[in-house]
């Protein structure tokens, strides 16, 4: 007799695999238990045990933060592996190896060397594996066979039940925590802060960035209660200045182990300025007691990137893309926008998934925008145009919102307003667009602005 998976072809192309991954439970449905990732990852012969491991939750900022850990560690000549979510064009890019994506070969390689063993947790199961706890094995595989030195993996969702946290980090950092997938995490920043405090784990380092007094109290409690050591953003370690410059920013940083000053980030708005500074302490917690060296710390943030936060993708008219997709978010980039900025008219072209507070992210930008085009990404999770322009006129009021479903339309249509910045009162051509309201708005209008579709 032959089992389920003996019988099963091989992926060939990303799309098959792709399409497999999809077949399985959408990572926005959550079972609260690690009793399959623990039975797949043990099956894998737990892959997760062969590297160290910084682990990095909190509602917004992680994958930034996540990719400033990754060139910083990598300046310290060792191998990273980095495991983020959710992509922006190519769902490949979730699994990184010394701040390289996977290529699609290598990334149907770790598929097919995994896919045998989902068949014999998913009889073994209540329910089958689901789409993100497949894609975090294959992550610590791929990880394990680099081999890698450090992995720097960011939560998909919340933490102490997140299929990532099967690893037991040596540095935990938790970045601001706010209300967002209020269905599945809870409704206030306090029950989100005690679901994301379980990568907090014995022994460990964590990092706290700065938080509410209450969400702070919930995180210290975490950290006692198991004996982490504790280092916190304004106490311990922190933004000293910051200046915008052309390109970015100029900082000073004050780590855990010393000051870095003249340093060059190419990202905009404070919230980068305080990731860098989180990501900083983070690396200074691994490396151990002595200070980074300066010039190393200063050429690793000069490298930083980070698509489609603040990301200038396209010129006459300027184009932003920027993946705020929740009123915290959405809040910061305003910020970065008002600090860095000086457009006028500023378009936006917005997007959002049904379960989001639309309200709050087009109410951040209200200020900014001159005029709205509501539109929509090509997932069944997108709130309509149709919905979204309704939310936006309260907003906005009517004669400043329009409706354009498809989403290279409304950029085109948005692009052309921005040029003829006679009709907002600014007749300089200093126009420009940002396209926003969520990852994958973000991810497709970057694919088309950049002709791979």
């Amino acid at each position: 007799m032959t089992t389920p998976f003996e019988d099963a072809r091989p992926a060939e192309t990303l799309a098959e695999v792709e399409d497999a991954l999809l077949s399985r439970w959408p990572e926005t449905k959550l079972d609260p238990t690690l009793d399959r990732i623990e039975a797949f990852t043990e099956l894998l012969g737990e892959p997760q045990k062969s590297f160290r491991v910084i682990h990095l939750t909190g509602t917004n900022g992680k994958t930034s933060t996540s990719r400033m850990i990754d060139t910083l560690v990598r300046a310290l000549d060792l191998r990273t592996g980095r495991f983020t979510s959710p992509h922006l064009e190519k769902v490949s890019e979730r699994i990184s190896i010394d701040g390289e994506a996977l290529s699609d070969d290598e990334f149907v390689r770790v598929f097919n060397e995994v896919a045998p063993y989902t068949h014999l947790v998913d009889s073994d199961q209540e329910h089958p594996l689901s789409f993100f706890e497949t894609m975090v094995a294959m992550a610590y595989a791929a990880f394990a066979d680099a081999p890698v030195d450090v992995a720097v993996v960011e939560v998909g969702m919340g933490g102490a039940w997140d299929a990532t946290n099967v690893a037991d980090a040596d540095v935990a950092v938790v970045l601001p925590i706010s209300i967002d997938h209020a269905a599945h995490l809870g409704d206030t920043p306090t029950q989100i802060a005690t679901e994301k405090a379980g990568i907090i784990k014995p022994g460990s380092i964590t990092i706290l960035a700065e938080q509410s007094p209450d969400v702070a109290a919930i995180l210290i409690e975490r950290a006692t209660e198991v004996g982490a050591t504790l280092a916190r953003e304004g106490t311990e370690f922190g933004v000293i200045s910051r200046v915008p410059a052309v390109g970015g920013q100029m900082l000073s940083l004050q780590g855990l182990r010393g000051r870095y000053d003249d340093v060059f980030l190419p990202l905009y708005g404070a919230h980068q300025a305080q990731n860098a500074a989180v990501a900083l302490a983070a690396v200074e917690a691994f490396a151990g007691e002595a200070p980074l060296d300066a010039d190393l710390v200063l050429a690793a943030f000069a490298e930083v990137t980070s698509p489609g936060r603040l990301e200038i993708i396209r010129r006459s008219p300027t184009v932003l893309l920027d993946a705020a997709h929740n009123p915290h978010g959405a809040a910061a980039t305003a910020d970065a926008l008002e600090d860095s900025f000086n457009f006028a008219p500023l378009i936006g072209v917005v997007g959002v998934m049904a379960d989001k507070d639309a309200d709050g992210v087009l109410a951040a930008f209200e200020p900014h925008f001159a005029h709205v085009i509501c539109t929509q990404n090509s997932t069944a999770r997108s709130m309509s145009a149709a919905t979204l322009a309704e939310v936006a006129i309260e907003v906005y009021g009517e004669d400043r919102v329009t409706m354009v479903p498809d989403l290279a339309d409304a950029i085109e249509q948005a692009a052309t307003m921005a040029e003829s910045g006679e009709a907002f009162g600014d007749a300089f051509g200093t126009g420009a667009v940002l396209v926003t309201g969520s990852v994958v708005t973000v991810g497709e209008a970057r694919a088309l602005l950049k002709g791979r579709r």
